[in-house]
């Protein structure tokens, strides 16, 4: 076992409604959705048209901006139409899917004895390329870079999160083979984070041809961001790669047998969820073919995909994301309560910093929902972002200076090392009720033109 990271701080939040640790339905969609909002970076060109039969694997969409960058269908179909948003964005392509899946067959290669430019050519063309992330930033990949190294968290401390080993458990020969293709394309290797306190029980420990890392703590220590700030943090002028553990296996599945196979266990969780459990499906599922699931007949669901804290708003007629295997149901929080700041019994709601008794029931799980319980105020300067972000940072001149616009000070407080999922939990705590994730987010929007 690799030297243990133990990490200060951090916060995991007891909401209720866990998936169980069953395949309750394998969904089989009608129409499947690919959006061009999933890939950040991406100036989509489309190509193809309405009435297109496409195959799993068939290029979609390419980057303007580097033409090899493909984005390829994850089901075989016919494009069933293309929407668009105000002037003319391109908002998704839909796809009705066949009843039986046909893939295109980029032939199945032994990662071992290929070169890495034969690596980076096998995932340009058959679209996998867009399952790597590179850092500063959060933006596709850039094949003409070489990154410092390349970074998988096999493990995750977010709400609800789906468990990797139920999850993937079954698929570490296709993740060995997708670290053995990624370890060509960068001289610093691949590190594998895994959880300390489940170490001997993952079957992810086994990974070979790895710089294995373990850590042991509270949520966000499954964040791959946080593991990068403990491992190798990122200065000005570096570049690492991250992929999840979900996307290592798609592309090893690509090595294995020369097709593009994105389906996926996704867990539907949430407080509101009926009976919780996984269920089999593709990127791009509609949220509607998770009925069985819910009951939306007073429209209070709110339909996220992916965690609680980071998830996208995908609305009841929305789809899952490219990089999510978790649903997540929400009671849309509308009610106001009268006087609540001064109401400290209340063992029904959790509090993080203790204002309420429910610390007493240290175990107990909640129904959270989306009340904020106030709205935005100034910001109120204390210790209680650090107490949940174990990074070597501080968010809350880091925040400031993103909603200032100030590059200098961005870059000097720590812009390179984080994403908005990093912040997250600095967003839940907020006493000034700010949304932090999406500051952030226009930081880095603004770090992306300036420094282009």
């Amino acid at each position: 076992m690799s030297n243990n990271i133990r990490l200060k701080g951090g916060l995991n939040i007891p909401i209720q409604g866990e998936a169980a640790l069953k395949t309750r339905a394998s969904i089989q969609p009608d129409v499947v959705a690919i959006r061009p909002d999933d890939f950040k970076g991406l100036v989509p060109r489309l190509l193809v048209r309405e009435g297109d039969k496409v195959l799993a694997g068939s290029p979609v969409l390419a980057d303007k901006n580097c033409p090899e960058i493909l984005i390829t269908a994850p089901v075989s179909g016919t494009v069933a139409g293309v929407v668009r948003g105000d002037k003319r964005k391109l908002l998704a392509v839909l796809i009705q899917a066949d009843a039986v899946q046909e893939y295109v067959d980029f032939g199945a290669k032994k990662a071992d004895g290929l070169q890495a430019e034969q690596v980076r050519e096998q995932l340009l063309k058959s679209g996998l390329w867009a399952a790597i992330i590179q850092r500063p930033y959060g933006i596709l990949a850039d094949p003409s870079v070489q990154p410092k190294a390349i970074f998988v968290s096999g493990f995750s401390t977010a709400p609800l999160a789906a468990d990797p080993d139920y999850a993937l458990g079954n698929e570490v020969e296709d993740i060995q083979a997708g670290v053995n293709a990624l370890a060509k394309l960068s001289a610093g290797g691949v590190h594998l984070s895994l959880c300390a306190d489940n170490y001997s029980g993952t079957a992810f420990h086994k990974i070979e041809n790895v710089i294995l890392h373990t850590f042991t703590g509270k949520h966000p220590a499954g964040n791959v961001g946080v593991q990068i700030s403990h491992i190798a943090p990122i200065r000005k002028g570096e570049t690492v790669w991250t992929v999840s553990l979900l996307m290592l296996a798609a592309i090893g599945r690509l090595f294995n047998t020369g097709k593009v196979n994105l389906a996926r266990k996704v867990a539907v969780t949430g407080p509101v969820a009926k009976d919780p459990a996984y269920v089999d499906a593709f990127p791009g599922m509609p949220m509607k073919a998770l009925s069985a699931f819910y009951d939306n007949s007073k429209g209070d669901i709110r339909f996220v995909s992916g965690d609680a804290l980071t998830g996208r708003n995908a609305g009841e007629n929305g789809f899952l994301g490219f990089f999510d295997n978790q649903v997540t149901l929400l009671h849309e929080g509308t009610e106001r309560e009268l006087l609540g700041w001064a109401k400290p019994f209340r063992f029904n709601q959790f509090s993080s910093s203790r204002a309420y008794f429910s610390w007493l029931c240290p175990k107990k799980k909640y129904a959270m929902d989306t009340n904020t319980h106030g709205g935005p105020r100034a910001f109120v300067v204390s210790d209680v972002y650090s107490k949940v972000l174990p990074m070597d940072i501080f968010p809350v001149y880091l925040i400031k200076a993103c909603l200032a616009g100030d590059i200098e000070k961005m870059e000097n407080f720590g812009i390179y090392e984080v994403l908005p999922e990093d912040l997250a939990l600095c967003e839940y705590v907020d006493p000034s009720k700010n949304d932090i994730q999406a500051i952030i987010a226009s930081g880095i929007d603004q770090m992306i033109k300036e420094m282009a």
